[in-house]
C-alpha cells in the first residue's frame, strides 16, 4: 500500500469537498433575487440544508459501514454539486428548500465519510493527516469564496458558475477516488449493532472540548463583517476583510499543525491554541479600531484552527464502537448547536450590542482549554 498516495488523495479530497460545498453559498444573494424571496423567506429556505444534514447524521454510520467511505464519497459528491447547480433552475422557494435539503443530506454523509477515511489513513500510515486535511478544506473554501466573489463582480450568472463547476468537481472526484486504495476500518470494542449514531458520554465530553471553537467559527463567519460595519467607520472592502482574516490564519494553522502536535502532543497544543483564541477574542471585543479588530480575528482563526479536527480525530479513536458512529454522533451535536447559535448571537447583539455577542464566546473558549485533557490517548 502506497502511503504517500493515500495521504495526498485524502488531502485533495477534502479540498474538492470544500469547493463543491462553498460555491452555492457565494451565490445565495443572486438566487434570492432570481426567486424574488424576502429575507424571511430566504432564511426559511436556507434552513433546508441543516435540516437535511441533521437527519442524515443519525443513520450515516450505517451507510458508511455498509458501503465504505470510498463508495459513499464516489456516489454522493457528484450529487452535492449537481444539486447545487439545479437550484439555479428552481421555479420557487419550495423547490430550492428541497434541493438545499438534498445538498445537506449528501454533504453530511460525505463529510462523515471523508473524516472516517482520513482517520483510517492515519491508522494505516501511522502518521497524522487529519489537521492537514482540514487545512486543505479551509483553503478550498476560501478559494471558492474568492472565486464566487470575483464572478459576481464580473456579472457571471449563478447558472453559468454552478453548472460549469459541476463537471469540474465530478472529474476531480473520479480522478482522486476511483484509484483510491481501500483502507481497513479501525478496530473497536463494540458490536456495532446500534441503529443510530447517538451521542455517548465520551462523545459529549469531546463536544465540551470542541464546542467553543465550533461556535466561534460559526459566529465569525456570520457576524464578523457586521461587527466591523457596526463598530467602525471604514470602507466596505475593509469590512469584508474580517472573514478572510479568520479563514486565512485557520488554513495556515491547519496545514502546519500536524508537525506541532507530533512534537508537543495534542493536549499542550490544544491549550496553547485555545489561549491564542481567547486572546484574539478579547482583542476583538475591546478593539478601538478596525486594524486591531482584524488582528483579533486573525488570532482567533489561528487559535481555533485545529480544535475541531482534534475533536473529530479523538472521536474516531475512542474505540468503543465503529469510528463512523462516534464521528457522526459528535458532528450531530455540533450541527444541532450551530443551528440555534446564529439566532442566539443575533438576539444578544440586538439587546446588548455586537461586542457583547462575541464576548459571550470567551467562557466557551475557556471551557475548551479546561477540557483539553480529554484528548489524552485519543488524538
Amino acid at each position: 500500500m502506497n502511503f504517500s498516495t493515500l495521504r495526498w488523495r485524502i488531502i485533495a479530497l477534502f479540498f474538492v469537498h470544500a469547493v463543491a460545498l462553498g460555491a452555492v453559498h457565494t451565490r445565495v444573494p443572486d438566487l434570492q433575487l432570481m426567486l424574488g424571496l424576502s429575507e424571511a423567506q430566504l432564511g426559511l429556505v436556507l434552513m433546508g440544508q441543516p435540516i437535511g444534514g441533521l437527519g442524515s447524521f443519525l443513520f450515516s454510520s450505517q451507510i458508511i459501514e455498509r458501503f465504505g467511505p470510498r463508495r459513499v464519497i464516489l456516489w454522493l459528491m457528484p450529487v452535492v454539486t449537481i444539486g447545487a447547480a439545479m437550484i439555479t433552475i428552481a421555479p420557487n422557494g419550495a423547490v430550492m428548500f428541497a434541493l438545499m435539503a438534498l445538498n445537506g443530506v449528501c454533504f453530511s454523509l460525505t463529510n462523515v465519510a471523508i473524516n472516517v477515511e482520513a482517520d483510517r489513513v492515519e491508522a494505516v500510515t501511522g502518521s497524522r493527516v487529519m489537521n492537514t486535511c482540514h487545512g486543505a478544506w479551509s483553503v478550498g473554501f476560501l478559494l471558492t469564496s474568492l472565486v464566487g466573489a470575483a464572478l459576481r463582480g464580473f456579472g457571471v450568472s449563478p447558472a453559468i458558475h454552478l453548472w460549469l463547476l459541476a463537471p469540474l468537481v465530478i472529474g476531480l472526484v473520479l480522478v482522486i477516488v476511483v484509484p483510491m486504495q481501500v483502507t481497513p476500518a479501525r478496530e473497536h470494542a463494540g458490536n456495532g449493532k446500534r441503529r443510530f449514531a447517538l451521542p455517548t458520554l465520551a462523545t459529549m465530553r469531546l463536544v465540551a472540548f470542541g464546542l467553543g471553537a465550533a461556535l466561534t467559527e460559526g459566529a465569525a463567519r456570520a457576524w464578523s463583517i457586521i461587527y466591523l460595519r457596526d463598530s467602525f467607520e471604514v470602507a466596505a472592502w475593509i469590512e469584508s476583510m474580517a472573514l478572510p482574516a479568520l479563514l486565512a490564519t485557520m488554513a495556515v494553522g491547519r496545514l502546519a499543525a500536524d508537525r506541532w502536535i507530533d512534537r508537543f502532543g495534542p493536549v499542550r497544543s490544544a491549550r496553547v491554541l485555545a489561549s491564542i483564541a481567547i486572546s484574539g477574542m478579547v482583542l476583538v471585543v475591546l478593539a478601538p479600531n478596525a486594524g486591531l479588530a482584524l488582528a483579533g480575528f486573525g488570532l482567533v482563526g489561528l487559535g481555533i484552527c485545529v480544535l475541531y479536527p482534534l475533536t473529530v480525530s479523538a472521536a474516531a479513536r475512542i474505540g468503543d464502537r465503529p469510528a463512523s458512529q462516534n464521528v457522526a454522533a459528535t458532528t450531530l451535536i455540533f450541527q444541532l448547536v450551530n443551528l440555534g447559535a446564529p439566532g442566539l448571537i443575533g438576539a444578544v447583539a440586538q439587546g446588548f450590542g455586537i461586542r457583547m455577542a462575541f464576548a459571550m464566546l470567551i467562557p466557551l473558549l475557556v471551557l475548551t482549554w479546561a477540557m483539553a485533557g480529554r484528548l489524552v490517548k485519543r488524538a
